[in-house]
């Protein structure tokens, strides 16, 4: 499959206590902390999951659109589905066949050898779906959004081994599935509750909205080595719902154990 998952970023009205959260209950570490963002009125952290990426990004001006992501799902949640192409011509199909059929851009960035694709989330529905091409296509090292690299020695898998899957609630799985497949290039596969599009390292699930939060990136699949100690810190940080399963940044975390 020649698309690769590697960063999911999650929206928080309040950066720091969500970090918080995430680096004492995975046991993942700070590795990045992106300045561009400002740009659009947000400020950042990025945290190495195996080889991928986790980031949290919060407004730290008025009328942004993470701050108005936060308004329409009633608080802190899933934002974005950040990929890799394994060359610039993956990257361009897949680009125009969301042109073909429909799907806008939402921003694009062009530097040297590094090109970025936002698609709308109005127009996919639960999240942003990003597409990245850069000189390397290294799915196992070199990430702009990043840096590049300098951050390899921030990998701490103790606990947390990998992301595994994503999931997306919205009003009709199977056709939202489709779309996403169409973009990047992979048939939807139907499952019990919607709906399933494989990437090469991870898979989107497309299920029903069963929270009342309306569509968005509700829930992340992780691979962890040490459960125990995971749901010992869930509990003490009010993040805990079942041995199975845990709650941070407004986003369901379904624990699988390696």
């Amino acid at each position: 499959m020649p698309i690769q998952l590697r960063q999911i970023a999650l929206v928080a009205e309040h950066l720091e206590p969500v970090i918080e959260d995430l680096t004492e209950i995975l046991g993942i570490e700070r590795c990045y902390v992106d300045p561009g963002v400002g740009f659009f009125g947000l400020e950042n952290t990025l945290m190495p999951i195996g080889r991928n990426f986790l980031e949290v990004v919060a407004p730290v001006k008025e009328n942004t659109a993470a701050g108005r992501y936060l308004q329409r799902r009633h608080g802190d949640g899933g934002y974005m589905v950040i990929t890799q192409a394994d060359s610039k011509a993956t990257q361009a199909d897949a680009i125009q066949r969301a042109l073909d059929s429909g799907i806008r851009i939402a921003h694009e960035t062009d530097r040297d050898d590094w090109h970025l694709c936002q698609f709308h989330p109005g127009d996919l529905k639960a999240a942003f779906l990003e597409i990245e091409s850069d000189q390397f296509n290294d799915f196992n090292g070199h990430w702009m959004p990043v840096g590049g690299t300098g951050w390899e020695d921030k990998v701490n898998q103790t606990r947390t081994i990998d992301i595994t899957g994503v999931e997306l609630q919205c009003e009709n799985p199977p056709e939202l599935a489709a779309s996403w497949g169409h973009i990047v290039g992979t048939e939807p596969i139907p499952t019990p509750t919607g709906a399933s599009v494989a990437l090469n390292n991870a898979t989107l699930q497309f299920v029903p909205i069963e929270d009342g939060r309306g569509p968005g990136l509700s829930g992340l699949y992780i691979d962890v080595l040490e459960p125990q100690a995971l749901l010992k810190a869930a509990k003490q940080r009010n993040c805990y719902i079942n041995d199975k399963q845990i709650s941070i940044c407004g986003v369901r975390w379904y624990l699988s154990e390696d």
